[in-house]
């Protein structure tokens, strides 16, 4: 064993690799994580460098999001997207979903519309290369930290949605979530919404707990259902029907969620 270390240590290491990786659930799932996250940051370079010459564009994310494409055939996950027909339009419209894990990034990619710009927390703007190509792309940025700013942000959103012609992305959970079904929703995405005049389309990823679980270190290839809702108009709403409007659209997305995500028996709101 010493003689073969010494002579072929690569070889050796490379044989250990393989047996760590098939015998240990938890060894998968980090070497999985690993790669996930030098793949998102060595594309992210990627993106940099065909954004750079147009500068801060939401049309650069036609090929970040392209970057992201191989990762579901490399881990084995197949996605099935319903729906599509009600993401056909050219109009402004604020897109909600439910946020489970950091693979969000991937599924999201597969129906990203075009001109459309995910609003995420600034915290993510300090993550190298990821924050730099997300700042490129045109991602808006808000301190959760700071509410008069945020609402700032979002009150410019809204003025420059019709003008500029784009779309929003929002995970009106605020967080991962894990539970199995959805968090309250956080009021911000509807706001936008109705202060724009645009509607609102709900988009829900299945669960993927058959395939994925940080808690139980498991990352094997599974399937995952995206639905896509028909929109929901807010012309005519006004601030007071946003706690109405809300809830609303949650109820419809765990609906959908535990439907889709073969949930029998359902799960708590």
């Amino acid at each position: 064993m010493e003689l073969l270390l010494l002579r072929y240590p690569f070889t050796f290491l490379l044989i250990a690799f393989l047996i760590l990786y098939q015998m240990y659930p938890a060894f998968r799932f980090f070497c999985k994580m690993c790669f996930y996250k030098l793949w998102v940051f060595s594309i992210s370079l990627l993106a940099i460098t065909t954004s750079i010459p147009r500068g801060r564009n939401c049309e650069n994310m036609k090929f970040f999001s392209m970057l992201f494409l191989p990762l579901k055939y490399i881990f084995g996950i197949k996605i099935v997207v319903k729906g599509k027909e009600n993401l056909r339009t050219k109009k402004p419209f604020v897109l909600v979903l439910n946020h489970q894990t950091s693979l969000d990034i991937m599924v999201m990619m597969e129906i990203l519309p075009s001109r459309c710009v995910p609003i995420a927390k600034k915290e993510i703007l300090y993550m190298g290369t990821f924050g730099l190509a997300c700042w490129l792309a045109g991602l808006i940025f808000i301190d959760r930290k700071k509410r008069e700013e945020s609402i700032a942000t979002l009150t410019e959103v809204a003025h420059s949605m019709h003008k500029d012609n784009f779309r929003v992305l929002i995970f009106p959970e605020g967080t991962r979530n894990h539970s199995g079904s959805m968090l309250p929703f956080k009021r911000g995405a509807f706001q936008l919404a109705v202060k724009a005049q645009v509607p609102i389309i709900p988009v829900v990823i299945s669960s993927y707990s058959d395939f994925y679980s940080q808690k139980e270190k498991k990352f094997t290839p599974g399937k995952i259902t995206i639905q896509i809702l028909p929109e929901v108009k807010t012309l005519g709403l006004g601030p007071e029907d946003v706690p109405k409007l809300t809830e609303q659209v949650r109820d419809s997305m765990i609906t959908t969620y535990q439907g889709i995500s073969g949930m029998t028996n359902g799960a708590s709101h």
